[in-house]
């Protein structure tokens, strides 16, 4: 299939700079170690010392999802099973960078994505109680975002742009089936709940064998939960994902429906736009398999 880059970084972020930043604004952290660890679509994260990282935003359009994980993590962290990177220090613009930034805790592990859970019955219910705990009433002004917790149809346009890259035709032609059927399931009817928004196996971490923490919450906003739940088919095999939502507790089966669809949404996405991140196009490889077997084996 036809695939795109990565966004491209609009800012130079190097170890010098954030030591600059921190020198001049958090001078106790400063002389820590420092060293780049990733480069995402949003932000670069660099290792600070044994305990701490530094996100930066690497362009305008991730600039208010910093501002959002400052304002609503600290909140959120308390009532959630388990632990998440909320910001402990603030940074504001300095040395020609022009973002708000964070210090957040470092949270061991290994990303899902390259270290798969020991035991995928536990993750399953690790997540499921994640979610449950996370999915509460938000309030009216939670942080809105154009493209997570919508209305499954507004994804509409997306996938039918995206459908064609699929090289196979007997895939192209499942995966039409999924979005219909998921499309026709009615809209989520409750109150918006607190979603993660970006929620899949790169910003979920592994310690020891164990799901240990869920990062990276730039697009946390308010809506439909079964946004979050497509990770199921991202991380967990079949019978596991039936753990997930018995665990879970509160997905009906319209939601289902919508996760599942919310599942193939974003597999497409990361699929062609992974042309440089073999990690992220993985991910959307494997959440693409689960969603068309199921595809087929409902048809």
């Amino acid at each position: 299939m036809d695939v795109n880059s990565m966004p491209t970084a609009e800012v130079q972020i190097s170890p010098r700079l954030v030591r600059q930043l921190l020198a001049d604004q958090h001078p106790d952290l400063a002389g820590h170690d420092i060293e780049v660890l990733a480069n995402g679509w949003d932000n670069t994260v660099c290792r600070l010392g044994d305990a701490y990282l530094v996100r930066l935003p690497r362009r305008a359009a991730s600039a208010g999802l910093a501002l959002n994980e400052q304002r609503w993590l600290p909140d959120l962290a308390g009532h959630l099973p388990l632990p998440v990177p909320a910001p402990v220090h603030i940074g504001v613009p300095g040395r020609g960078y022009p973002w708000a930034w964070s210090v957040v805790p470092y949270l061991p592990g290994e990303i899902a994505a390259r270290t798969q859970p020991a035991d995928p019955g536990a993750a399953a219910v690790a997540l499921g109680e994640f979610l449950a705990a996370l999915h509460l009433p938000a309030p009216a002004d939670a942080p809105t975002n154009p493209s997570r917790g919508i209305p499954l149809a507004g994804r509409t346009a997306g996938v039918m742009s995206q459908l064609p890259h699929l090289d196979d035709p007997s895939e192209r032609a499942t995966a039409m089936r999924v979005w219909e059927s998921a499309t026709a399931t009615p809209a989520w009817g409750g109150p918006p709940v607190w979603l993660h928004g970006d929620l899949h196996p790169a910003n979920i971490l592994v310690d020891r064998g164990r799901v240990g923490a869920v990062i990276d919450f730039g697009d946390v906003t308010a809506g439909d939960p079964a946004t979050d739940l497509a990770v199921a088919w991202m991380l967990l095999p079949t019978p596991q994902r039936a753990e997930f939502r018995r665990v879970y507790g509160r997905a009906d089966d319209g939601t289902w429906a919508r996760a599942r669809g919310w599942a193939l949404a974003l597999a497409l996405v990361f699929l062609t736009h992974s042309a440089d991140n073999p990690l992220m196009a993985g991910i959307g490889r494997r959440a693409l398999d689960a969603v068309l077997e199921e595809g087929r084996v409902s048809r």
